[in-house]
């Protein structure tokens, strides 16, 4: 399995904007940052702010911060909403699929319970989650860099210990 390049661009938006929350960010900083095209990132954000996942504004000092608090934002739901226009697999394509075995093929089964597996783990992973006590991403995404005054020890699941 393999991310779209909006999802992983998405992620990677919600993460710059959740360590400078409380500051309007500009789209070319969350470029520089994240080493992304500015054309990419304007569609993501867009779809973003579509779904409520940021707020925008316009002008001279505008740009984006997030529409909800990070622990409000699912990463599963994230996920579902970019990547929804991509089959997994031909067989889910509709009236694009021209796989003959589609009718009698018993692993679509297995792939859907699989893919829906993966979004249920996702579903559990909170913006928070991926960013809280995250010093080594506040390091890379913090517009003015400061040394927070305690970070969480990382355990090898991925899960912040606090």
């Amino acid at each position: 399995m393999r991310l779209t390049t909006r999802t992983n661009l998405a992620t990677r938006v919600l993460m710059f904007c959740a360590v400078n929350q409380g500051r309007v960010v500009r789209s070319s900083d969350i470029a520089k940052a994240c080493n992304a095209s500015g054309n990419h990132l304007g569609h993501v954000i867009h779809q973003l702010q579509q779904h409520g996942f940021v707020d925008t504004l316009r002008g001279r000092s505008g740009g984006l911060q997030l529409g909800l608090q990070p622990r409000e934002i699912s990463i599963g739901r994230v996920f579902r909403i970019f990547e929804s226009a991509v089959p997994f697999a031909e067989c889910f394509a509709g009236d694009d699929n021209t796989c003959p075995l589609t009718a009698e093929c018993r692993l679509r089964g297995f792939i859907d319970r699989a893919v829906e597996a993966f979004y249920h783990e996702l579903d559990m992973v909170t913006l928070e989650d991926l960013v809280r006590g995250n010093c080594g991403l506040e390091a890379i995404l913090k517009l003015a860099p400061e040394r927070p005054a305690r970070c969480s020890e990382i355990i090898p699941n991925g899960i912040a210990a606090e």
